[in-house]
Formats: structure tokens, C-alpha cells, sequence
């Protein structure tokens, strides 16, 4: 018996095959769908596998020699020989008693047919176990394709391809053997919150004042985020705050955030000088919180930004002081990483990202973290004084970064 497997792209051009080379003889016995191996096989199409047999014809001419003719078992390219028949007659063969009407079973034919009662059960026995591994890499193949979908999702969401890689790749390293894709979707979802670290929004000092300065490019939308978070400190926290500008360019902003000091009724002042900076420290130094808000500055532009951390070191060691960095979600990323860069001389920066209402693209929060380590405290979401503006809540941007809402 010869047993052959032939595959095609579908059931009607494998038997097609199978007519071709084994004749319409052929049994059919087993028909299955298969997929291709490797890394790229999630692109190419199933293929359908049709196993046939075809029972082998013994030549009919006699032959008085004393060779044996074998029948084998054809397995892909493997030929088992099954068991041999002798040409040569018995020379007892002819008997003057009676034939009797009932045969009996040889020894021979009994070992025959155990012989083809093994191979059947070798052949089943093979035949489950390719089930049982096309089970598996069905399995293999639904997890390969549902990393391939959180990658692409993440490009989607503008993160940086190599570190959507490095995310796919730990868990690609992490994940046990069958695990199912909830699971996996649930460990990659605490992973990126995990990434994201401590968040630190606007705290007072232990003892005495604090200065918070509010630095950053132009155009980010700072004047209206110190606003914002003045109004949450004085009116829902309770707290004693100051507001100073540096901002001595744009007249529009320093009128602005005077406005918001008159509303809120607290100090404002304007000041030009590290030495200005210094006494209006001490004057307001029974306040919980200074905020100070600082002129835009071009990444490029070296000489502003000395003057800026001039500023920021002349405060006086036994004032605490915290510097946050005012990023808008909007920026390009190469240009995020300049400003990354221009900004990484100052001591313990932590990042605010402004406009997330004004792109659907949340992918550069998550690189900036991981390019320059910063530690991440608000984001802000519109106009809106104070409504506009939370603590940075990891939970709600991963979400978003893996497609959710």
C-alpha cells in the first residue's frame, strides 16, 4: 500500500494531484487545512492537505525463483516494508486428501494481519499527533497575530518604532508557554503603566515656600497651565499661592496671568532679575507655593536658555524648589527630542503635556519618557480655567495607546 500526502490551495487542486499521480484508484483518507511555518506565515493563505493510498499490484506472471517480493508502506518520502511473500510454492503443496471447507489461518496470514493492524494504529497515532501539533500552532499563530496587532496599534499612536519594538519584544521574551491572549493583553497593558513611573503634580514644600518654576518652547501653552493649576492649588487645595512672570517679551502674557492673580486674589508680581527673584521670594515667603512662569524659549537658542537656569540656580539652597517642563502633545517627536535635549541641564524636570484634546495620536508621551527618563505630573485638554486639566493618570493614556477609549 503506498500512502502519499498532497497539498494545493484548495481541496479541488489537490485532488487533481492525487488523480494525476495515483490514479483514480485512489482512497482518500484524510482531508485537513494547513499552514505554512515560520515567522511570515501569518500573511500566506491555508493550504488544504489530502491524504491518499493506493494499493499496489502484484506482477501476474509466475516466477520459480526463491526471491521474496515485498509490500511497503509509503509515508512522504519514507518506505516501511510490511512483510514479504515467498514465490516459491511448498512442495507439499499437493495433498491426496480432500481440501477441507472451512480454512484456517495460517501463522503466517496471523502475522500478517497483526503487521497491518500495527501499522494502522502507527499511522493513526501519527496522524492525531500532527492534529494535536496543528492545535498548538494554531494557538502560536493566534498569539504571533495579536502582537502584530498591538504593535501596529502603537505605530498608529505615533510611539517610536523602536520602542514599540522593545515592548513587543519583552513580552515576546516574558509570556509562558500558552498563554492566552487576555492574559498577555493584561500583562502588556500593566507593563506600559509600569513604564510611565511615579507621577508628581505641584506639592508645597516640608518646611517654608517653594518656588515652582514653569519652563518650556514657545507656543505650549504655558501662561494658561500655571493658571490652571493655581486655581486648583488655591481653590480646591486650600493653599496660599503666588504667581511671578519672567516673561518680560509678550505683554499679552504677563497681562493674562495678572488677570488670573486678580481673580484669584492672590500676589502677582513681574520680575527681570535672578536678584528681583531672590527678594520676591523672601517677601512672599508665607506663601505655601510661588509658580513662575517663564519667557518661550527655541531649543536652539543656547544664550536664553543659560539665562533661564541662571534664573532657576540663584534661588537661594534652603528654598525647595521644582522646575516643570511644558510639552505640547502636538510636537513632532525629533523636534520633542531637541527640547529634551536643551532642557536636560536642569536638575529633576518633570513634564507636562498640554493640547491632547488637539490630536488622537498619544504615542509621544510614551517616548518621551522613555528617551529622557522625566517623571510625568499633569496633562491638559483645552482652554478651560481650571476645568481643563488632571493629574497625569497612566491607566487612561495606555488604554488609549493599545486602542481603547
Amino acid at each position: 500500500m503506498i500512502i502519499k500526502k498532497f497539498q494545493a490551495a484548495s481541496e479541488n487542486e489537490a485532488m487533481l494531484q492525487v488523480k494525476e499521480e495515483m490514479g483514480s484508484d485512489a482512497v482518500i483518507m484524510n482531508i485537513k487545512k494547513t499552514k505554512h511555518k515560520g515567522v511570515m506565515k501569518i500573511f500566506k493563505p491555508t493550504m488544504v492537505e489530502v491524504t491518499a493510498a493506493l494499493e499496489e499490484q502484484l506482477p501476474e506472471t509466475a516466477n520459480t525463483s526463491t526471491e521474496s517480493e515485498g509490500i511497503s508502506l509509503t509515508i512522504g518520502e519514507n518506505t516501511v516494508p510490511v512483510f514479504e511473500i515467498t514465490k516459491e510454492l511448498p512442495k507439499d503443496v499437493f495433498v491426496d486428501e480432500p481440501i477441507a471447507e472451512e480454512k484456517q489461518d495460517t501463522p503466517k496470514e496471523t502475522a500478517i494481519e497483526e503487521k497491518l493492524n500495527n501499522l494502522q494504529s502507527l499511522l493513526e497515532k501519527q496522524m492525531k499527533q500532527e492534529e494535536e501539533a496543528e492545535e498548538e500552532e494554531g494557538e502560536a499563530d493566534e498569539v504571533m497575530q495579536f502582537l502584530q496587532l498591538i504593535y501596529s496599534t502603537l505605530l498608529d499612536n505615533e510611539v517610536n518604532e523602536k520602542y514599540a519594538n522593545q515592548i513587543i519584544d519583552e513580552m515576546s521574551g516574558a509570556r509562558k508557554e500558552n498563554t492566552s491572549v487576555d492574559i498577555l493583553l493584561s500583562n502588556i497593558y500593566q507593563k506600559m503603566i509600569l513604564k510611565f513611573g511615579e507621577i508628581v503634580p505641584v506639592s508645597e514644600a516640608k518646611n517654608g515656600t517653594k518656588l515652582v518654576f514653569f519652563v518650556g518652547p514657545t507656543g505650549v501653552g504655558k501662561t494658561t497651565t500655571v493658571a490652571k493649576i493655581a486655581s486648583k492649588l488655591k481653590l480646591e487645595a486650600k493653599k496660599n499661592v503666588a504667581l511671578i512672570t519672567t516673561d518680560t517679551y509678550r505683554i499679552a502674557a504677563t497681562e493674562q496671568l495678572r488677570t488670573y492673580a486678580e481673580i484669584l486674589d492672590v500676589p502677582f508680581r513681574v520680575i527681570y532679575t535672578p536678584q528681583e527673584l531672590i527678594e520676591t521670594a523672601e517677601e512672599l515667603k508665607d506663601t505655601d507655593l510661588i509658580l513662575v512662569d517663564t519667557a518661550g524659549h527655541s531649543p536652539t537658542n543656547q544664550e536664553q536658555h543659560a539665562d533661564l537656569k541662571h534664573f532657576v540656580d540663584s534661588v537661594p539652597d534652603h528654598v525647595a524648589k521644582d522646575v516643570y517642563l511644558v510639552l505640547s502633545a502636538t510636537t513632532k517627536y525629533r523636534d520633542l527630542l531637541k527640547i529634551l535635549d536643551a532642557y536636560e541641564k536642569f536638575d529633576d524636570i518633570k513634564a507636562i503635556f498640554t493640547k491632547l484634546d488637539e490630536t488622537t495620536a498619544l504615542g509621544n508621551i510614551l517616548n518621551v519618557k522613555m528617551y529622557g527618563n522625566l517623571k510625568l505630573s499633569y496633562v491638559t485638554c483645552g482652554q478651560n480655567v481650571p476645568d481643563d486639566i488632571n493629574v497625569f493618570d497612566a491607566q487612561v493614556i495606555v488604554r488609549k495607546l493599545l486602542g481603547g477609549h
